[in-house]
Formats: structure tokens, sequence, C-alpha cells
């Protein structure tokens, strides 16, 4: 084979390769991911809380795909336990559990709004002796379901670092960490570890800001993106 022969048999597969690329990374992929989030994002979710007064409150970093009882599940293999309700005996025990260190593990948290909806469930794990310091989060039932046809549950962690009283309304108050995405990342890992998750994928949050505020007026940073987590579904 002559050397311009070569030449041009060389030319055509660097053509080739680059035309496959370029619709590799330009068309498929895009397509691919699109795709797989589309289950996820059939309406665009405002992805923040609200508080009762209408105030902004955490954002939504964190969602499910499962029954609620493989959620209700997943949650108690991992070592969280459900919050309970709010009531005057619930809210004398966490006041008591805060005031002499005393264990409450499933303390109850308050209301917070999603699409005009107070949370449908809410976990914690308590860090030390009192429900003064928590890692939690709410989850809101959608009505938008992954591939396999089970229902989307949208989450806001956050990290309780301590009570004391809103910025904003002065109310007493748990204040949270300003890292939600360290919260969201560690509920993720403890539901990984426990072998609970068969996939996770991520998609599009509030955005990422450095100077956020929830319903207390607590600071928090964020890269603005939401964790979904697939459940492996129950035998």
């Amino acid at each position: 084979m002559s050397e311009r022969s070569l030449r041009r048999r060389a030319a055509v597969w660097l053509a080739a390769f680059c035309a496959g690329y370029l619709a590799l990374a330009y068309v498929a992929a895009p397509e691919f991911w699109t795709f797989r989030d589309r289950g996820f994002r059939t309406h665009p979710f405002e992805m923040v809380t609200h508080t009762p007064q209408g105030i902004p409150g955490d954002p939504v970093n964190v969602g499910l795909v499962g029954t609620k009882k493989e959620v209700v599940h997943a949650f108690a293999v991992a070592g969280w336990d459900t919050a309970d309700a709010i009531t005057l005996r619930t809210a004398i025990d966490i006041g008591e559990s805060i005031l002499f260190s005393r264990p409450y593990p499933d303390a109850p948290m308050s209301r917070l709004l999603f699409e005009g909806r107070a949370q449908d469930l809410a976990f914690e794990k308590p860090v030390g002796d009192s429900a003064d310091q928590r890692h939690h989060v709410r989850f809101w039932l959608t009505d938008t379901v992954g591939d396999d046809g089970r229902p989307l549950w949208l989450g806001a962690a956050s990290f309780d670092r301590g009570v004391g009283l809103s910025h904003d309304t002065g109310a007493v108050t748990h204040h949270i960490g300003p890292d939600i995405d360290a919260e969201r990342n560690f509920l993720i890992g403890d539901l990984k570890a426990a072998g609970l998750l068969a996939s996770t994928s991520e998609i599009s949050g509030i955005g990422a800001t450095k100077e956020g505020r929830n319903g207390s007026g607590d600071p928090y940073f964020t890269d603005g993106m939401a964790v979904i987590g697939v459940l492996k579904t129950l035998q």
C-alpha cells in the first residue's frame, strides 16, 4: 500500500473518530442524562421549604425513590429514628431533654411547608445525650415517580447544632449548621453504608449560594444540588 493511501486511510479513521466523539459527547450523553433525570423532574419544583409564616426555610437537598414502607424501613436499618408528632407532651419532653441532657431520640420537629404542605415523614439521628444536637431530615411525598414507577420523596436535610432564639421571630428553635451539603452527604452515606441504595444521582436544587438563610435566620451555604437515592426494593 502506498504512502498516499495510508495517509488517506488515516484521515478517514481520524474523521470517523472525531464524528463519533462529537456525537457521543454532544448528543448521546446529554440525551442520556436528560432521560435519566426526566422521571425526577416532570414539573419544576421550587426546591425550598417555607415556614408556616411564608419565610423561606431549609433548601430541598435530598430525595429518595421508594414506597413509604421502604423509606421508613431504610432509616430504621440505618439507625435513624422517626420523629414524634408535636403535642404538648412531646414539647415538654424535648424541653426537658435539652435542659437536663436526657435522651430523646425521636424528638419532634417543627413544621416546614413544601408546595404548601407540611412534611409527610421526618427522621433524626441524635448526637450526644439530648435533643440539643441531631442530624435530621424532613420528607414530602411528590406526585412524581422514578423509572420503576415508585414515588419520589423530596427532603430537606440539615444538622441541628443547638437551641436558641429565631433571628426573625424570637421563638425558641433549633439552629442549623451552615454546611447543609455535608448533612446531605452524611444522610446519603448512612443509607449507602447500610446497603440500602441501588443507585444515586444529582438534580438541580436551589442553586449554589454562599449567603443563604433559613426560616430561623440561620446562614447556610450549598452547591445547590440535591442527591437522589433509589432505594432497593423490599423482598
